[in-house]
């Protein structure tokens, strides 16, 4: 790796590359902007007031947020608890007041040790999710009725939650550092402000947002130790460390990969291994619960239970549900090894993630939390993210009105089941087009808003400019791979890590 200059040995003409402005980089982002005063022009000031794109994200994602809760005032106002029907029809559903009395909050219940009084024996989620909870419960007020309670209980973590969208928003804007402004597509998805509140996804992916801008700041033991965090409050996050091992094997940076690693196994034991050692039945709740799960919402699985006179059982569903990960992932990593370029950190997280939702037996409306910081920076196409958002917004509307449908009993006032089957469509349709663009730009790099404007991989730290090592297929008898490999003439492959006109490369 090259040192650092410092700021005395720097020639004043050497400056950091200009900030990309998706004004002037993409169309439906300036077509948007009219509503503000047109595209950013050339001229145009920037940091040089209070005003700097972290903060105005910050801002506006607060902003999101609030339209988010104002959209659960219905239910907040008695829907969830007068009417079994009213809080889908409003679609305003959320988990978090129900659980409340529901898993023992209401009666300081210590979660894992006590057991519940209901059908679910033990509290069902990670312990760091529990650990959320417990804390939210502690600043309810106790006094008052149930109702009360519960509406405390819920604007409790919607405050915390609220701390956790921010924190998205801000890692995002931070971690592609030529490319701030596009944290507003963060900010602004709106599938991203309506499924906020549901459950308590937004701790994981405020951890795994953070963790993904450690990386990019070099930092692997750091993004380890958040990886870790994220996993101990949602399984779905150490998925990202079969992508990035594949990556470093491709630059042959094993050494990263190790910190990054041991830095996520001592965190997630940290926070597991007390729970585990004295209160194992309630520790294990979380994955025994996931295994035993029959087929649920949002799922093709579901489809095929419906239209389908012998059902696989829950059994089956598991096993084949693994073995069409485990083709995702050995897709995703054939891919990565023959790319005629290593494709971007960010790229690779996103197609993991997505591929466990498009294969998992239930995906519940909020999970889309999960991909949205992911989908920003694997493709920051304000196009192609709002088509996918569209489809989430249609299969979130879809999903309550269905349940409206099943709970208004003969007056069927709501989605039927063959509708609520093309809502789930929709939505894999969505996913699998955003997964089909970035599988694109993997393969046609040329075609990566990212790299069109002369980065490499701005979240992929160490591996951002690095040599390869290993490639397979035509890119590894071509030689067009690594740093150094030909893009189109309008494309400066990593211009963005240039200093007085040589690539700074890490090798």
């Amino acid at each position: 790796m090259c040192p650092m200059p410092s700021a005395e040995s720097t020639p004043a003409s050497v400056r950091e590359p200009d900030s990309v402005r998706p004004t002037r980089e993409d169309a439906v982002a300036a077509a948007g902007s009219e509503l503000i005063g047109g595209p950013l022009g050339r001229r145009a000031l920037l940091g040089t007031s209070w005003w700097t794109p972290v903060r105005v994200i910050a801002l506006v994602a607060i902003g999101m947020f609030a339209l988010g809760l104002v959209q659960k005032a219905p239910c907040y106002n008695g829907a969830w608890f007068f009417g079994a029907s009213s809080q889908y029809t409003h679609a305003c559903y959320s988990d978090i007041p129900h659980l409340y009395q529901g898993r023992g909050f209401v009666d300081d219940l210590v979660p894992y040790f006590d057991k519940l009084p209901g059908d679910m024996e033990y509290l069902e989620y990670p312990v760091l999710t529990g650990v959320f909870m417990e804390v939210a419960s502690w600043l309810t007020t106790g006094s008052g009725s149930i109702q009360h309670q519960e509406q405390w209980y819920w604007m409790v973590n919607a405050g915390m939650l609220m701390v956790c969208a921010v924190v998205i928003a801000v890692c995002v804007t931070r971690t592609h550092a030529r490319r701030p402004w596009d944290g507003l597509l963060v900010a602004l998805a709106p599938a991203f402000a309506l499924t906020a509140t549901i459950n308590w996804d937004l701790l994981a992916v405020a951890l795994t947002s953070a963790a993904v801008l450690m990386w990019s700041r070099m930092r692997p033991v750091a993004f380890g130790v958040l990886l870790g965090l994220a996993t101990a409050a949602k399984l779905y996050p150490f998925l990202i460390l079969g992508p990035l091992l594949v990556l470093c094997w491709r630059a042959g940076r094993w050494r990263e990969f190790g910190k990054a690693l041991g830095g996520a196994a001592v965190a997630w034991l940290v926070v597991n291994l007390p729970v585990m050692l004295f209160a194992f039945d309630g520790w294990s709740k979380f994955y025994t619960f996931s295994q035993e799960r029959g087929v649920d919402f949002g799922s093709f699985w579901l489809i095929l239970v419906h239209n389908t006179d012998n059902p696989p059982s829950t059994e089956t569903v598991n096993t084949l549900a693994t073995l069409l990960m485990l083709l995702c992932c050995g897709a995703i990593a054939a891919l990565t090894l023959i790319a005629p370029r290593r494709p971007r950190f960010a790229q690779l997280a996103f197609l993991i993630i997505a591929a466990f939702i498009l294969t998992n037996k239930v995906y519940s409306p909020q999970y889309v939390l999960w991909l949205v910081p992911l989908a920003v920076l694997a493709r920051p196409k304000w196009r192609d993210f709002l088509i996918w958002q569209a489809c989430e917004v249609a299969y979130f509307l879809g999903i309550w009105m269905y349940l409206a449908y099943t709970t208004s009993g003969d007056a069927h006032k709501g989605l039927p089941t063959d509708g609520y089957h093309w809502a789930i469509g929709v939505h894999l349709l969505g996913t699998l087009f955003l997964c089909v663009m970035v599988v694109r730009d993997i393969l046609m790099p040329d075609r990566d808003p990212v790299r069109q404007t002369g980065d490499d991989d701005p979240s992929g730290g160490v591996l951002d400019g690095a040599r390869d090592v290993f490639v397979l297929g035509p890119a590894a008898r071509t030689g067009q791979h690594s740093a150094h490999f030909e893009g189109p003439p309008l494309v400066r492959w990593g211009a963005g890590r240039q200093t007085g006109g040589s690539l700074s490369a890490n090798e």
